[in-house]
């Protein structure tokens, strides 16, 4: 894949440091990339089939192996997004002294840096940063020693990526044991799995640093030291804002696992100090002082229109099923009505949760709000589903789930490696079909698993107790 990878994604004035042709051509270069693909997403479910049937492995040795499969990817350029480019665009703005938040990556053409604009996407080129203050000021410091190298930039970034996947392998098996779940399962989820080694390691984003934060303070939570684990998640919220949802839900749980009201009144306050000092010495650190706490943080990713978002989905095959009887409704605009209800819908659920969840179920509730918040946001990329890959992946019912694996197994062919989305808005009543059946499914299994839970019913106990007497 590494060796294919080049003639597959140079472009906009850059090209990487080698470039190898295959054959005939840059088909040659695409039929080896996708081998690569398939044999890569092959060799982690036949690890995982392995793990099942022969346990007691150790994470290490899952580690060792997924350093292995990511070291080649290390060297290798951008591979499925060219978001990186755009991590080193608003890093060069703020080392000039301007804000990221304020200035676009277009104000780099008249500042001597014209070499770094043409390498990001004109889509994104009027766009202001959406990141935390402590991403910007890290990528500032990145620019500062690789200067106007971008290979050289671009390798640097992903090692700061990598870094947060050295949390995620550090503190997931951590976070099983507190859970009495297997190490080696989460690791090979959280860590080995195909979408954490080609959508973090590849394609470098930034998720991966604020995923190792967060699942570092959910751990130290678990491990009886909340101020700290608070810290930790309000440091990952400072790298990326999903990261409080997270924040929230230890915090909540852990007070009300105290034993008394002023125990929980006094752990409140100083959670809320802890978070509040944390958050204002990284904004003053930074320079960019609390300007960045906006919308314009989420605004951002609503101006991609994926055919495997949901809300876009919808609105889409909605209009196009309006047309088909006369009426004419543009496809946006539904798509912004689906995408408030999809807000209230994923606020609600947040709600609820925070109101039941307790200091044992804290990090299920916290995963299934990140992965709701993936799913229901205006942009359902791939590597947004590590944000609750990382938690779920230590809960032991999650463990177990071959649903889960093939879907981590078939996300990473959505996207294709020049960064572009595998589908087309045409199919749009595809997708939408998929997650009604899969919403139908969820249902059962729920209604199941609830049923089995009910004590038996009268007729059913006559029943028994008619045949114990025969």
């Amino acid at each position: 894949m590494t060796i294919a990878a080049p003639r597959l994604v140079d472009g906009g004035g850059l090209t990487w440091w080698y470039s190898v042709r295959i054959p005939p051509g840059r088909t040659g270069n695409m039929v080896c990339f996708y081998v690569g693909l398939v044999c890569l997403t092959l060799a982690w479910l036949g690890l995982g089939r392995r793990l099942t049937r022969q346990p007691g492995a150790r994470p290490a040795e899952l580690c060792a192996t997924a350093v292995l499969w990511g070291l080649p990817l290390v060297i290798g350029p951008a591979l499925f997004s060219g978001d990186m480019y755009s991590y080193l665009a608003q890093g060069d703005i703020l080392h000039l002294g301007l804000d990221p938040y304020r200035d676009t990556p277009l104000v780099l053409a008249h500042l001597g840096q014209r070499h770094v604009l043409d390498a990001v996407s004109p889509f994104w080129r009027g766009t202001t940063a959406p990141y935390g203050p402590l991403f910007l000021a890290l990528v500032s410091v990145v620019v500062g020693v690789t200067g106007s190298h971008l290979v050289v930039g671009i390798v640097a970034v992903r090692l700061l990526e990598v870094c947060g996947v050295v949390l995620i392998a550090v503190f997931v098996p951590r976070l099983a044991r507190t859970l009495g779940a297997d190490p080696c399962r989460a690791t090979w989820l959280a860590v080995a799995s195909p979408l954490v080694l080609l959508q973090l390691v590849a394609a470098g984003h930034n998720d991966a640093l604020m995923a190792g934060l967060m699942v570092a303070g959910v751990t130290l939570v678990r491990e009886r030291r909340p101020l700290l684990g608070a810290a930790l998640c309000a440091i990952a919220a400072t790298v990326k804002v999903p990261a409080a949802a997270a924040l929230l839900f230890v915090a909540v749980a852990w007070a009300r696992d105290l034993p008394t009201r002023r125990a929980r009144l006094r752990f409140s306050v100083e959670a809320a100090a802890v978070v509040a000092a944390v958050v204002g010495a990284v904004s003053a650190a930074t320079g960019l002082g609390l300007g960045w706490i906006s919308t314009t943080l989420l605004s951002t990713p609503g101006k991609v229109h994926l055919a495997v978002t949901p809300v876009t989905a919808l609105g889409w095959t909605a209009a196009r099923l309006l047309q088909g009887v006369g009426v004419t409704v543009g496809a946006h605009r539904l798509e912004s009505a689906f995408g408030v209800v999809a807000l209230v819908v994923t606020a609600l659920l947040a709600l609820v949760l925070l109101w039941r969840v307790r200091f044992d179920d804290m990090t299920l509730y916290a995963g299934i709000v990140l992965f709701a918040a993936a799913l229901g946001g205006p942009a359902a990329w791939p590597w947004y589903f590590c944000w609750g890959l990382v938690l779920i992946a230590a809960w032991p019912g999650a463990q177990s789930s071959g649903a889960l694996a093939l879907a981590v197994a078939a996300s990473v062919l959505l996207v294709k490696p020049d960064g572009i989305l595998a589908l087309p808005l045409a199919t749009s009543p595809a997708t939408v079909a998929f997650y009604v059946a899969l919403a139908v499914l969820v249902a059962l299994r729920w209604r199941d698993r609830e049923g089995r839970r009910r004590p038996g019913r009268a007729e059913d106990r006559d029943d028994a107790a008619a045949l114990s007497s025969a």
